[in-house]
């Protein structure tokens, strides 16, 4: 009996998942689609990905052929490579974003009030509406498609590298193709914008409120500095074991992970019992697990 509620629960969490997974999605699909239509493909920008091929095949047929349309037949292939490489899990995920940009693209982008001007302005908002979709499907455990799934292909063999410098990466080719269609170098510089704003967006929101700091703290007041950091700030903190390469004596370093409005409360304690502290600080993308968010969020 205990067996079966075990198995149970697990199916119930993924249920519940699958429940908020679906409408944020849906919402993160809808504002990705809207930063194309609103903005870059009425200002013929192309900012990388399977959107901007779109835009650019669209434009070469003197959108005989519509964006979503385009959008749509490209990403078949794609999605089965997901499927083989990445898990039905993520691409039953990603086949409701790239249903619902597609159907956004190509229906409801008479609802959607487009701006025509200053390409600046085009690239910047445009970038930030389709970072923000990107950064919210994302968060989701989905991807819109397209060079979406090539991108989550090579984080999945480099996680170390984050999906927004991947972004920008294989965008790249993108921009250059846009280049050649558009007949400028200014679009590309345009799309370049779109990119750049797009994938930190994206980066924030995936990763902005896990960020924090990683510090190592060197000193001879090790115990004291650690007692203080439990109590002072209520964080955690480890002794590592180390030695002096010059002088060969056993010492404790202290290592611990904070939030970044707390790494100025961590620098007062530490200078408080030891003004001649040697402190490594570095910036993690993110800290989780007690103290900060959940590992399985």
């Amino acid at each position: 009996m205990k067996q079966k509620n075990k198995e149970k629960e697990p199916k119930k969490k993924r249920s519940l998942k699958w429940l908020v997974d679906i409408p944020l999605i849906i919402l993160g699909a809808a504002i990705y689609s809207a930063g194309i239509n609103c903005f870059t493909a009425p200002n013929d920008i192309a900012p990388g990905g399977v959107g901007g091929l779109a835009t650019v095949i669209s434009y070469l047929t003197n959108h005989a052929v519509s964006i979503g349309l385009i959008f749509g037949l490209i990403n078949i292939p794609l999605i089965i490579a997901g499927f083989i490489r990445l898990g039905k899990a993520l691409m039953a995920r990603t086949v409701l974003a790239v249903a619902v940009t597609t159907a956004c693209t190509d229906f409801l982008s008479s609802m959607f009030p487009v701006y025509v001007g200053d390409r600046i302005i085009a690239a910047v908002f445009g970038g930030v509406l389709m970072g923000a979709g990107l950064g919210i499907v994302y968060n989701r455990d989905g991807t819109t498609g397209g060079t979406d799934i090539i991108n989550k292909i090579i984080q999945k063999a480099k996680p170390h590298l984050s999906l927004g410098f991947i972004m920008m990466i294989t965008d790249a080719v993108v921009v250059l193709v846009s280049i050649l269609a558009f007949g400028n170098l200014e679009s590309g510089l345009y799309a370049i914008i779109a990119i750049f704003v797009s994938s930190r967006l994206m980066d924030y929101i995936l990763y902005g409120g896990r960020e924090g700091k990683a510090v190592l703290i060197f000193s001879e007041k090790a115990e004291e500095i650690g007692k203080a950091i439990t109590t002072s700030i209520s964080r955690g903190a480890t002794f590592l074991k180390g030695q002096g390469v010059y002088t060969g004596a056993d010492k404790n370093v202290i290592c611990c992970a904070v939030p970044k409005n707390e790494y100025v409360k961590l620098k007062r304690i530490v200078k408080e019992y030891d003004a001649k502290a040697f402190i490594i600080t570095a910036t993690a993308d993110e800290v989780l697990g007690e103290g900060f968010i959940d590992i399985d969020r």
